[in-house]
């Protein structure tokens, strides 16, 4: 590893830069996660087992562009601006279009074929091939910002909190403009509001994007070396992968959460709505779930430091867990009651939010001394298509379980609302779901993950002494 000489020391301007990076991310992301099964089976009026299998099948896809692309960065030369930056730069105005093209409900009174047959180009062109080719690179490129542990725990509380910002934007905005009451009272969801949301959205995604490129420095950059990289083909490092009990276990970890988290955020969509018919309570819980994430912005890194961010992460989840279950045993009538304990709920899942970016350093810095080379990329890529995955699964299992329950998309498109049973059902699955994958997550963290604070302390001692010979040799 080469050190670039005769620059900035790592600060608030990196900081910031890497949250912006997320915030641009999380336009689409978020967006789509939010709102996009909605958005097809209220507007589009697509089945939503249809539409969570188009998003599952798009994996697939995932599984070869995110690992290519990974490869690309971690072979590619550096540029002035470093070899993560500048992808960044080249793909912010095309992920933010697929984007804005998955939303348009001009499209709403073409064939069922058309509008299936849309939804799943625009989505495999967003989020296959844009978003990976922007988001692979950002997300690698923290290890390149800087080499000290403090300083990526730093860039993980940032982007945790660019992405949160990013959510909270959304999540406020968007009941409020793209809901409205019809003659019958009911909340339902209007088509060319959400169109204009998602132009919106993709342009704030490339000002981010670009103040990203602006303001952060890659200062740690790896030598190319061809001959290990000939020597560790693809086929090598799937089987590096795949023997990694650190790499498998996050892995696994992060298609839990997101499992967990996205099914809870998915179905606020219909909690809201259908389940209290206060569509517009959706902006207070996202304000609200500010305040208990920003309490774990606070309290992650002291605790993290302390007592290690895998035990930190394993109990906040208990915690989260316990908040669901207890949700769905009580079952508040009250919004507002319900807002309250989803607060306690995104404290407990806000700290592991807090401490994950930076537990994929960790793994890339395991990886690095168990196979004698360092491939931030490739790493970074098996994981967020981990992410991917459990993004999908998410959509997935929501779509086919408001499917089971008899959710219809048709009483949603004529806002004519959903029966007793249906609203019971949504209410279960919005708490039961996290519930489970919050637990599940807490004990992958605790018996499964081997990266706890003695192995990573460990690891960034041989890893320093590593680098500090390697300066000498230079010099000599």
């Amino acid at each position: 590893m080469s050190k670039v000489k005769s620059i900035r020391p790592f600060g608030m301007r990196d900081k910031f830069g890497y949250l912006f990076g997320d915030f641009g991310n999380d336009f689409t992301f978020i967006l789509s996660t939010m709102l996009l099964t909605k958005f097809y089976t209220d507007v589009m009026g697509v089945s939503a087992a249809i539409v969570g299998t188009i998003m599952m099948l798009a994996r697939f896809v995932d599984a070869i562009t995110d690992v290519g692309m990974g490869r690309i960065c971690d072979r590619s030369k550096g540029t002035k601006a470093g070899k993560f930056k500048p992808w960044i730069l080249r793909m912010c105005g095309p992920v933010a279009i697929a984007s804005f093209l998955m939303y348009q409900s001009g499209l709403a009174s073409a064939s069922l074929g058309v509008r299936i047959a849309w939804l799943a180009i625009t989505y495999l062109l967003w989020g296959s091939v844009f978003y990976t080719s922007v988001n692979i690179p950002y997300g690698s490129m923290a290890s390149a910002i800087s080499a000290d542990p403090s300083d990526r725990q730093s860039l993980s509380t940032f982007r945790t909190m660019g992405g949160m910002f990013a959510g909270m934007i959304i999540g406020i905005l968007l009941p409020i403009v793209a809901y409205e009451k019809n003659s019958l009272g009911i909340e339902v969801l209007v088509g060319p509001k959400v169109t204009l949301i998602a132009g919106v959205f993709s342009v704030l995604a490339i000002g981010a994007y670009l103040l990203c490129y602006a303001l952060t420095t890659e200062r740690v950059r790896p030598q190319i070396e061809e001959d290990a990289f000939k020597k560790n083909s693809i086929g090598n490092m799937l089987k590096n992968a795949l023997t990694s009990r650190s790499l498998l276990s996050i892995i696994v970890a992060s298609v839990v959460m997101l499992l967990a988290q996205l099914t809870m955020q998915n179905m606020a969509n219909y909690v809201f709505p259908d389940y209290y018919n206060n569509a517009s309570a959706a902006s207070i819980s996202t304000a609200m779930m500010m305040v208990g994430m920003l309490v774990a912005a606070v309290v992650a890194k002291p605790l993290a430091k302390k007592f290690g961010k895998a035990e930190v992460s394993a109990v906040s989840n208990i915690f989260a867990g316990v908040v669901c279950l207890a949700m769905f045993i009580i079952r508040p009538q009250n919004v507002y009651v319900y807002i309250g304990l989803q607060v306690l709920c995104w404290l407990g899942l806000g700290v592991f939010s807090m401490v994950s970016w930076a537990l994929i350093t960790d793994v890339i810095d395991d990886a690095e001394i168990k196979n004698g080379i360092r491939e931030d990329g490739s790493v970074y890529a098996m994981y967020s298509f981990a992410r991917k995955l459990g993004q999908a699964l998410a959509a997935g299992l929501s779509g086919w379980l408001l499917t089971w329950i008899g959710y219809s998309s048709e009483s949603a498109q004529a806002g004519l609302g959903q029966t007793l049973a249906v609203k019971e059902g949504i209410f279960n699955i919005s708490t039961l779901v996290p519930a489970v994958g919050f637990v599940a997550l807490a004990l992958v963290l605790w018996f499964w993950y081997p990266l706890h604070k003695k192995r990573v302390d460990q690891n960034v001692a041989i890893l320093k002494e590593k680098r500090d010979a390697e300066t000498v040799s230079e010099e000599e």
